[in-house]
């Protein structure tokens, strides 16, 4: 028998209690003034990362009034598109906005706020979550429906072990997702390296500098508090958080042609590479894709239209390849979101070979490209099965018994 079986057997036998949320925990009311916080400690639902990965610094911090305060401890859930599955358990003190969910515990007697927060990062909370959520292009959690979720309370001792347990678990499917994410990352590097070569091999090559292969653009976001922008919007709105594969097949939000008409936004054709000129990730590194369909973008991406002598599919290789390069080169020093110089960027020297050559070149890196997917895939595939098995020992531990 197990420790937790012990534990359960002689503090629960009979079953645990399972409580509405609002009897154990309520939502943060005190407000701090913006000028108590930063991008490390702000949180918006835009820097909360998707399937309970935590956060990132925020790309944008506002400048004026006061934010909902939350302290160490507390739980930040995202109370925007639900499905995502954003929470975080803070471990500083901060502000966030009335987009996301600041979680306290009334009485740490009664329940632990680590215990808590693996409660309402279990899929039964995310699925409770969705299926009381409200609209339809961009549901809401039901804030009221939450504080009623029923959250089991067992002893504290079990609740400790099954932390304990937990959080063993995760560091272990943390390792190796590293491992994972380091050999994928070795593969983009020896991609990136031959991309290098065959560029720098072949011949009739011009040396251009970036601004010279096209027209590069930027975007803008519509007001967010105008559901006529965003309600059952079609048209792709890309954003830092789109940039994470190589060729996009779709945003994750889209605006109306009504955001188009009345806001500076403006339709950019199909074939373009897009580039994060402005965000808390360039901290590491400069996320570069290319886009076949037609879309807009925001006021953090720069995307370039290139001319007629530039296969477009050439462009985004050779950013690609020169990726480590141009954010070395060209990021700004110090500020409080990271950027890159735009001057230095687009003065940045690339080589162009001929249309031909370029096609050639494009042939040949798109046939190893297809073989990096492959085994990108593979290992993606693998750490996701690894994250089902996380996320069903974690569901099973957290199942209770009921008294009778």
């Amino acid at each position: 028998m197990s420790k937790l079986d012990e534990l359960i057997e002689g503090l629960c036998p009979d079953g645990v209690e399972y409580k509405p949320l609002s009897k154990v925990a309520h939502y943060a009311k005190e407000r701090i003034d913006i000028s108590e916080i930063n991008e490390d400690t702000y949180v918006s639902v835009e820097n909360l990362l998707q399937n309970k990965a935590g956060k990132t610094a925020a790309s944008f911090v506002p400048t004026k009034g006061n934010v909902i305060a939350f302290r160490n401890g507390d739980i930040l859930i995202g109370n925007i598109r639900p499905y995502l599955k954003k929470i975080w358990l803070a471990d500083c003190n901060g502000g966030t906005n009335g987009d996301v969910l600041v979680v306290q515990i009334n009485d740490i007697e009664q329940i632990t706020s680590d215990f808590l927060y693996y409660v309402l990062s279990s899929e039964q909370f995310f699925l409770y979550d969705v299926q009381n959520s409200k609209g339809a292009k961009m549901p809401r959690g039901d804030k009221n429906a939450v504080l009623k979720y029923r959250v089991p309370i067992p002893p504290l001792p079990v609740q400790d072990e099954i932390v304990r347990i937990l959080d063993n678990f995760t560091e272990l499917a943390a390792e190796l997702a590293a491992e994972l994410a380091a050999e994928l990352a070795a593969r983009k590097k020896q991609y990136k390296y031959y991309c290098k070569q065959v560029v720098e091999t072949s011949n009739n090559v011009e040396i251009i500098k970036i601004r010279d292969l096209g027209n590069w653009t930027g975007g803008m976001t519509p007001s967010m508090s105008n559901k006529k922008y965003w309600e059952q919007g079609t048209i792709p709105w890309i954003s830092s958080k789109d940039m994470k594969s190589a060729t996009l097949t779709d945003a994750q939000d889209h605006i109306t042609e009504l955001a188009i008409e009345e806001t500076s936004s403006k339709i950019l054709p199909e074939n373009i590479t897009a580039i994060v000129a402005r965000s808390g990730i360039l901290k590491h590194t400069l996320p570069v894709a290319f886009i076949p369909f037609k879309s807009t973008v925001n006021q953090d991406i720069k995307a370039l239209v290139v001319k007629d002598n530039v296969d477009p599919r050439y462009a985004y290789f050779i950013i690609y390849a020169y990726a480590e390069d141009i954010l070395r080169k060209t990021k700004k020093a110090g500020g409080t979101v990271d950027s890159l110089d735009a001057q230095a960027f687009m003065d940045y020297k690339i080589p162009l070979p001929t249309i031909p050559e370029q096609k050639r070149i494009v042939g040949i890196l798109e046939r190893f490209d297809a073989l990096c997917n492959d085994i990108t895939t593979g290992l993606l595939a693998e750490i996701e099965a690894r994250q089902k098995q996380y996320e069903y020992y974690r569901d099973k531990l957290l199942t209770f018994k009921k008294p009778s």
